[in-house]
């Protein structure tokens, strides 16, 4: 067998879509635990199907995978793979963001649910023996008087308005890809980043790691939120300056946050996000479910039988 396929790292119980992929095609198959970037390149060298999870995909490796091979993600997103690298070596490269569109949103719309209904702090007080829910709840408003801000708006982002339009939020949305029509038809305002961060009650990431949104929500601009207000991010952890917020939450600049991704991850043991107060921390779990799971390997298994036979990914990632 002549062709090779590759997947370099899985959290998953077994490969077994992934590799009957390969076979029906006629080419080999080996699934790695890859943890370093030397470690991708020695198991992916001749490799024609690339599939990788969490593993750096860098510079070298597109230097020792077969000339045209086809770089699955399997994943929304695909900071871990050099794109500038894999296109001037001629590859194609595939993500997979719509596997777990509904569990993210679910996830996000229950976290958001759970700060601006006070349950952390409530939780708390009850646990350490108190009973006095003002106390401990104040400020909270009811959802009908409250302004639900989106940074970001894509499908996720969409998903998880779609959740929350019964609550009777006010929603506004800073995107400059959402035009005034479209955003009229959704039920949301359209503002600028100043207005959204001024004028929120809570602010649910949804944004893509670029150059511009990269450490957006820093020391400045969470200062520039209500002292009441809220963030959520099931987006990327690129967006937060992490020590930035949790001096934040300490400091009552912002009330509160929920965080299921992060700048590395797993969350370093001295994250200060630890120790803040009125923070609800996930282990980058909003994609979970076990349906998500089969649907992810089943889509990266139709990419590696798409890629063997010629074709193009499903999805490819944008400018590659």
């Amino acid at each position: 067998m002549s062709r090779k396929v590759v997947v370099t790292d899985y959290t998953f119980p077994d490969c077994a879509r992934e590799e009957a992929a390969a076979r029906n095609a006629g080419a080999a198959f080996a699934a790695h635990q890859c943890q370093t970037a030397d470690d991708v390149v020695d198991a992916v060298a001749g490799a024609d199907v690339v599939a990788v999870q969490f593993a750096p995909f860098t510079s070298q490796a597109a230097k020792v995978v077969a000339p045209g091979a086809t770089i699955i993600r399997y994943g929304v997103g695909y900071d871990n793979i050099d794109l500038a690298a894999a296109t001037a070596a001629g590859l194609k490269v595939g993500y997979v963001p719509d596997y777990c569109t509904d569990e993210v949103a679910d996830h996000t719309a229950a976290a958001a649910l759970t700060l601006l209904r006070k349950l952390l702090p409530l939780h708390s007080s009850v646990a350490n023996g108190e009973w006095a829910a003002v106390r401990h709840a104040r400020p909270l408003k009811p959802f009908s008087e409250s302004v639900f801000g989106f940074y970001g708006f894509g499908s996720i982002g969409r998903a998880v308005h779609a959740r929350l339009t019964g609550f009777n939020f006010r929603f506004i949305v800073n995107d400059p890809a959402l035009d005034t029509a479209e955003a009229a038809r959704l039920g949301v305002e359209t503002v600028s980043s100043d207005d959204l961060l001024a004028r929120a009650d809570i602010i649910s990431l949804h944004a893509p790691a670029t150059p511009e949104t990269t450490g957006f929500f820093d020391a400045g601009h969470l200062a520039a939120m209500q002292r009441h207000a809220m963030l959520v991010n099931s987006a990327r952890g690129q967006l937060v300056v992490e020590d930035d917020l949790a001096q934040a939450l300490h400091n009552g600049t912002i009330a509160g946050a929920a965080l299921d991704v992060f700048a590395t991850e797993p969350l370093p043991a001295d994250s200060p996000l630890r120790n803040a107060p009125n923070i609800l921390l996930t282990p980058h779990a909003a994609w979970y479910s076990e349906a998500a799971i089969g649907r992810l390997q089943k889509l990266v298994a139709q990419d590696i039988e798409r890629a063997l036979g010629g074709q193009p990914p499903r999805k490819p990632v944008p400018g590659v």
